[in-house]
C-alpha cells in the first residue's frame, strides 16, 4: 500500500529523463526538472505540452505564459519546476522541458496520465466449510467490471479464478484479496486512489455449536436437579421435626 500513501493536493515528480505521472482528476501536480538549470546569455527555457508552448523563461528570468495557461500554471524560477492546477481530461499527454540557444536540449519529459478515483469493491461469499476447527472460504472480489475469486483460510488467500491486473504498469485498476487481522480484505486500487471491502472470517465461517451426546445431562439441568433435591430434603426435615414435636408434646 505504500504506493498509495502520501497523495495530497500537490505532488512533485522528479526524474532524470522521462517519467510517467499518474494524476487524480482535479488534482494539482508539480513537474520538476531534477537538474540544476543555468541559462546562459540568449538561452531560453521552455515548458511545452505536446507541440503547444506553455511558457518561456529567458536568461534574465523574464517569464511569458501562453494565454491558454493563464491562471492555470505557476512557474518556480528557482528550480524551473512547473505547477499545473486542476488537472482535467484534456491535460493528459507529454510535458517537455527544453533549453534552447545555439542548439536545443531536452531536459525532461513527463507523460501525464489522468486517472479517476476507483469505485468501492464488493466482497461476497461463495462457499464456506469448517474442518477440524479450520475455516475455509471461497470469496469473490468485484470492482469496475473485473472480478477475482480466491480461496482463503485464517492466514492466507490464493486466487482460483477471475482476473487480477497489475496496477504498477497499467492504467487498469488492480483487484487483490488477502488476509489481515482476522479479516479477508478485497482491495481495489490504481496509482492515485484505493478502496476496500472487509469481512471478518468468523462472520463468513461461523463455528457450528456441538450438541451434547445422547444421555448426557447439561449443566443447567444438573443445577435444577440439585436444587430440587435440596428442597425435598429441607421439606422432609421440617415435616419430620413437626411430627416429632407433636408426638412428644401430644
Amino acid at each position: 500500500m505504500s504506493l498509495l500513501l502520501g497523495f495530497g493536493l500537490l505532488t512533485c515528480i522528479a526524474s532524470s529523463d522521462f517519467s510517467s505521472v499518474f494524476v487524480l482528476k482535479g488534482q494539482d501536480i508539480c513537474l520538476d526538472v531534477q537538474e540544476n538549470v543555468q541559462l546562459r546569455e540568449l538561452e531560453v527555457f521552455k515548458w511545452s505540452f505536446g507541440s503547444a508552448n506553455i511558457l518561456r523563461c529567458t536568461d534574465t528570468l523574464s517569464v511569458r505564459v501562453s494565454p491558454r495557461y493563464n491562471n492555470r500554471v505557476e512557474f518556480y524560477k528557482g528550480n524551473f519546476s512547473l505547477l499545473l492546477k486542476n488537472i482535467q481530461e484534456g491535460d493528459s499527454g507529454p510535458y517537455t522541458a527544453v533549453v534552447s540557444g545555439d542548439k536545443e536540449k531536452t531536459i525532461i519529459v513527463h507523460q501525464l496520465v489522468l486517472q479517476e478515483r476507483v469505485e468501492p469493491p464488493v466482497l461476497t461469499l461463495d462457499s464456506n466449510s469448517t474442518i477440524n476447527g479450520n475455516c475455509n472460504v471461497t470469496v469473490t472480489c468485484r470492482g469496475q467490471k473485473t472480478s477475482v475469486t480466491s480461496s482463503c483460510n485464517s492466514s492466507t488467500c490464493s486466487q482460483v479464478g477471475g482476473e487480477s491486473r497489475g496496477a504498477e504498469t497499467s492504467t487498469v485498476p488492480l483487484l487483490s484479496v488477502y488476509v489481515a487481522g482476522g479479516s479477508i480484505i478485497c482491495n481495489h486500487s490504481n496509482q492515485v486512489s484505493w478502496a476496500n471491502d472487509t469481512k471478518e472470517i468468523v462472520e463468513l465461517c461461523p463455528m457450528k455449536s456441538v450438541s451434547p451426546p445422547a444421555g448426557s445431562v447439561s449443566m443447567c439441568m444438573l443445577k435444577i436437579i440439585l436444587v430440587s433435591v435440596g428442597l425435598v430434603i429441607m421439606i422432609s426435615a421440617v415435616i419430620t421435626v413437626h411430627i416429632r414435636d407433636r408426638f412428644h408434646y401430644g
